[in-house]
């Protein structure tokens, strides 16, 4: 091959290379399939920009029988709030019981969602745990564990989706990505289209 059709060639192979690293890669969302019963009224949260607090109401049936000395819990969540900036998304499921509230720091993140569910009714326990090791947790650690993150690195929680009925969340699943905190970018509604599955 002549010098000039090779450095021609290596010119080409260049620009090519060049072009391709400067070509914007869409955000690599991930999602963590929900667990649960999954009876009742779908939902997904959503929002502009980072989750900045997070509100869950538990309730927690604790009942004796004295005539058989026995003991019995019957805690599940009952319901739960995300902030989006300054913006609180509507309750999804009830806000009957105990209310555990979270706020959170400029640059803190949910990166775990984790927690138990009895796979004949409700959540039994959720737990959340940001990037600076704070958690919020509701609920009481019985039935069956799940443990939800993001597949991807830098990846943090962008919306909580499921189902509930009447008095508590029957499952639930989490949606992770990356949150760009300027212009319409930020809005979670369309990773919920994308990624929820349609209910007919």
């Amino acid at each position: 091959m002549p010098p000039f059709c090779r450095m021609f060639l290596i010119l080409v192979v260049t620009v090519f290379l060049a072009s391709c690293s400067a070509m914007p890669i869409k955000d690599p969302y991930s999602y963590s399939s929900a667990v649960g019963q999954g009876l009742g009224t779908p939902f997904a949260s959503y929002g502009e920009g980072r989750i900045t607090g997070v509100r869950v109401w538990e309730t927690n049936n604790n009942y004796y029988y004295y005539y058989y000395y026995s003991y019995n819990s019957n805690a599940y969540i009952s319901g739960f709030q995300l902030r989006y900036g300054n913006t609180w998304s509507p309750v999804f499921g009830s806000e009957g019981g105990l209310k555990q509230e979270i706020e959170l720091f400029n640059d803190e993140a949910i990166v775990e969602v984790s927690g138990k569910y009895n796979p004949a009714d409700y959540i039994c326990y959720l737990v959340l745990t940001t990037n600076m090791g704070r958690t919020l947790s509701a609920g009481l650690p019985n039935q069956v564990s799940f443990n939800f993150y993001p597949a991807n690195m830098g990846n943090e929680l962008r919306l909580l989706s499921g189902r509930f009925n009447g008095a508590g969340i029957t499952s639930i699943g989490a949606h992770w990505g990356l949150v760009y905190m300027e212009g319409a970018e930020n809005s979670t509604l369309e990773t919920a289209l994308e990624t929820v599955t349609p209910i007919f």
